[in-house]
């Protein structure tokens, strides 16, 4: 089974049923494998905070939201995070590239890594680290956790785990 597979199957698993997405390279096979599941409702957004904006509305509307980001635009959605995400305790998974890591290509890409797990942690955002895909066993579990306990959470996904999928 692909990753992507796995990765979105485990969404459905897990009864979420609206994920907005914000374009990423490296996510890029996530987001088709999400376009062939009729029980997904797939908005695309073009800001992450605007895609957290949209989740929170699904979620007020009785739906399981996920985002599928980038952890560049961590910055530009601390405000959403803190302030609707994190104050009205609505669970949000947020599957994030981890770019500027090992093996990034893009030099632009490395100084907001630096800061990713800091400002993650300052928000005390649970996060978990993909390396591998075998990391990915973990991902049902993770889902279920922000489901239970009503938290965000960032999965980091670097380019290491996104190698041959």
């Amino acid at each position: 089974m692909s990753i992507n597979k796995k990765i979105v199957d485990d969404f459905v698993a897990n009864d979420v049923t609206f994920i907005t997405t914000v374009p990423c390279k490296q996510l890029g096979s996530v987001m088709e494998e999400i376009e062939t599941r009729p029980e997904i409702y797939h908005i695309p957004a073009n800001k992450e905070d605007e895609g957290m904006g949209l989740c929170a509305g699904a979620f007020m509307g009785g739906k399981r939201p996920a985002i599928i980001m980038q952890n560049t635009a961590i910055g530009v959605t601390i405000n959403t995070l803190v302030t609707l995400i994190q104050f009205y305790r609505m669970p949000l998974p947020m599957l994030i590239s981890y770019r500027g890591e090992l093996k990034e290509s893009v030099a632009c890409q490395v100084e907001m890594a630096v800061h990713t797990k800091a400002l993650l942690n300052q928000l005390r955002i649970p996060t978990y680290h993909f390396h591998q895909q075998d990391d990915a066993r973990e991902f049902d579990t993770i889902l279920k956790y922000t489901f239970m306990c009503n938290k965000p959470v960032a999965i980091l996904t670097d380019a290491t785990f996104w190698e041959g999928s």
